[in-house]
């Protein structure tokens, strides 16, 4: 199964099937998967996908995707249902999605990107794979196979359309050989996915010209680079005729300008400025800037300042930072780089004090909080960080970085038991239920429990146990 999460230079790949067993595209009650397994099948494939390499854990590049994301989600019918985007660090410009609502991004799918709308375009044509529930009709037809497995077909099936060469091994070893020659995309559910995903975009006010455009400038890539096309086309097979279609709907739309953000510009910046040396990245931004080769100068100007943190370079650092803040004033990611540039040059103090500024005009951004965090550990400020973590949690009970956090100022502070008590949660959420209760019959040992805290960690593990059950009877 590593295998098949190391090949993820690919989008959703679904089985073909004889097209009488097929429901109705557009009916998803055709569905034989219920929502909440679909959750679980995608929660277990996410397990092996966040332990690669290639799973980027950056919070400021995941609030912004997901930011995106979620202003398509809002247009759709499923709004209340969970979905997660994420990125993968991976040049190769791609995107897939998975049952349950959990979306992959290729970095490279965002470098590519020449405008928002165009990114968000196929942010929406993801979603709507997931809304139309595409894999999940296809998985079902699986008979009586538990959800580790289906999770292991997923990846599977997503690995073997971007490596034919893994693909026996990949199957074999998610026992599903006899879909091997089912891995053709049906060109059915990518209509319906341009379909449905050019609504979400219009009805999430971007520019729903850029779907077409976006397609067709890929599609022309091929032309011109027969053997290295985009990897989305080689997993999401275009058509003259899509393009055309999406062309056409573009033209039945009033236009309506939907400039890019800020953040488009500086998650992009902030992407290209940590790769290669930090000198090739200071000189690729240091020219950009000089002869004024940019879409956006505070995007251009931020990618220098990363870039110039990463060499140490922190005065020069300081003061392209300073002018970005002048280009688009008071900004979370302008303020965390700052922050950053503050630790670098030795003064913590400095930087929690911009945070915690920060933090007052933008209290719902995340990354500002686990940037909070971070400067308080680093200062040894334990118990501070514990205070701040313990409001959080209440907010954020699904977060495992905060439960991760919490770990690690309870081990400084010498607290064994909630040390222990807040990996397992840590584990839950990541969804490894073995090591959190592991870690919770840790915290029953460590002897510097209380009454309460055992009580509670004692009815936890329970729980815990309970559910391990339950998940081994449905396998």
């Amino acid at each position: 199964m590593r295998t098949a999460v190391a090949c993820l230079s690919l989008a959703l790949v679904v089985p073909q099937a004889p097209a009488q067993i097929l429901p109705e595209l557009g009916d998803t009650s055709g569905a034989l998967l219920s929502p909440s397994l679909e959750r679980k099948i995608g929660e277990q494939a996410m397990q092996e996908i966040r332990r690669e390499p290639s799973y980027l854990d950056d919070p400021e590049l995941t609030e912004y995707v997901n930011e995106v994301g979620r202003r398509v989600v809002a247009a759709t019918s499923d709004a209340q249902q969970d979905f997660e985007f994420f990125l993968v660090r991976d040049n190769t410009i791609n995107a897939f999605a998975m049952p349950g609502g959990f979306v992959g991004v290729h970095t490279g799918l965002l470098l590519a990107a020449q405008t928002e709308s165009e990114f968000a375009s196929v942010l929406a044509h993801e979603t709507a794979h997931v809304t139309q529930h595409h894999l999940a009709r296809l998985l079902g037809k699986q008979d009586q196979m538990s959800i580790p497995t289906l999770a292991a077909i997923v990846l599977g099936l997503l690995a073997a359309r971007s490596r034919p060469d893994v693909t026996q091994a990949v199957i074999a070893g998610a026992s599903a050989a006899n879909i091997q020659s089912q891995l053709n995309y049906t060109r059915d559910f990518e209509r319906e996915a341009d379909r449905i995903g050019f609504q979400y975009l219009e009805q999430s006010g971007f520019d729903v010209s850029a779907m077409g455009t976006f397609f067709e400038r890929m599609q022309k890539a091929t032309r011109l680079y027969e053997n290295n096309a985009p990897a989305y086309l080689k997993t999401h097979p275009l058509t003259s005729e899509r393009i055309a279609d999406m062309q056409n709907r573009a033209q039945n739309v009033v236009y309506k300008q939907s400039p890019d953000s800020v953040e488009f510009y500086l998650s992009r910046a902030k992407l290209v400025a940590a790769q290669g040396t930090p000198r090739e990245a200071v000189a690729h931004f240091r020219e950009a800037v000089r002869d004024h080769r940019y879409a956006d100068e505070a995007g251009a100007r931020y990618g220098l300042s990363s870039a110039l943190a990463r060499a140490r370079d922190f005065p020069r650092a300081a003061s392209e930072a300073e002018a970005v803040q002048k280009l688009v004033g008071p900004h979370p990611m302008v303020e965390l780089l700052m922050a950053r540039i503050r630790v670098g040059q030795g003064d913590a103090a400095g930087a929690r004090d911009l945070i915690r500024s920060s933090l007052s005009r933008t209290p719902n951004y995340r990354p500002l909080h686990y940037a909070y965090v971070d400067v308080l550990q680093g200062m040894g400020q334990h118990q501070a960080a514990l205070a701040w973590l313990g409001d959080l949690v209440k907010v954020y009970p699904r977060a495992a970085r905060l439960y991760s956090l919490q770990a690690k100022s309870y081990a400084a502070s010498g607290k064994r038991l909630l040390h222990h008590q807040a990996l397992a949660e840590t584990y839950v959420l990541q969804g490894t239920l073995p090591a959190a209760i592991e870690q919770l019959q840790l915290a029953q040992k460590s002897g510097d429990g209380d009454f309460y805290q055992l009580s509670t960690v004692e009815a936890r593990l329970r729980n815990l146990r309970a559910l391990q059950a339950d998940e081994r009877r449905n396998r």
